[in-house]
């Protein structure tokens, strides 16, 4: 492990990356022992800890019950710092919450596709179904070009999000490192996916760390294993504060 006093902004995805891949997206379970871990982490980097998500903050909060981190959710959509919290509206969306309807219909006959209502974005999943990807991908294109520029697909995991064009992970992140505790420090962000890569790239260009979890093309700088690798090296560096990514392996 590198041994290092430089102050640090660390980012987190949530699905792939803090907690394991599950079928269904409503059957993530949270490692009993993460919120202390995370809650250690933070004080040890003077409050600059925040999960990036594509979920809705409302969900990933009832999954860190009683902890409230500082966190992005919808890619950027809602966000809270040092309990300032901006959310998005779905009444802004009038479209959008249409095509939520639209989508339940189309897919309604084909097993194993799943819509994840998310408010002011819409997942379609197709992951219990392997074999209904090229038309889960073609109805997310359908339904973008049906909303027009304000909209755009977000490609991830066995998933095709259908969010506002201003979302995205890196945007979120910028606008983090411009606020206290973030600001002016060096930032790490860990994630494990497509939605993911303009994060990696944001950090990139500010000098930081970028690491993703597991295979697949990417510009991250570094790579883990697993959800459990980074668990067990955010734990160690939560006990023994030192940074547990080697650098030179870049």
């Amino acid at each position: 492990m590198a041994k290092t006093n430089e102050n640090f902004a660390l980012f987190l995805d949530f699905d792939g990356t803090l907690v394991d891949i599950v079928e269904r997206p409503d059957a993530v379970a949270v490692d009993p022992a993460l919120p202390k871990v995370l809650t250690d982490l933070q004080n040890r980097l003077g409050g600059a800890l925040a999960i990036i998500s594509g979920r809705p903050i409302a969900f990933l909060d009832g999954h860190f019950v009683p902890h409230a981190f500082d966190i992005a959710g919808l890619h950027g959509l809602e966000q809270r710092i040092a309990g300032r919290l901006s959310m998005c509206d779905p009444d802004e969306h009038p479209a959008l919450r249409e095509m939520v309807e639209r989508l339940s219909t189309i897919v309604a006959d084909k097993e194993g596709v799943l819509i994840e209502d998310k408010g002011c974005s819409v997942a379609i999943h197709w992951r219990l179904a392997p074999h209904e990807k090229d038309f889960a991908l073609a109805t997310a294109r359908a339904a973008v070009e049906a909303l027009g520029a304000d909209y755009r697909v977000q490609h991830g995991k066995a998933v095709a999000e259908i969010l506002p064009s201003a979302a995205g992970k890196g945007k979120v992140i910028e606008r983090f490192l411009h606020e206290a505790p973030y600001k002016g420090r060096r930032p790490i962000f860990i994630g494990d996916d497509l939605t993911d890569e303009n994060g990696f790239k944001t950090v990139n260009a500010h000098g930081g760390l970028s690491v993703r979890i597991g295979g697949g093309e990417t510009i991250a700088k570094m790579r883990l294993g697993t959800p459990a690798d980074l668990r067990r090296c955010l734990s160690a560096w939560a006990t023994e504060g030192s940074l547990p990514f080697n650098e030179d392996d870049c």
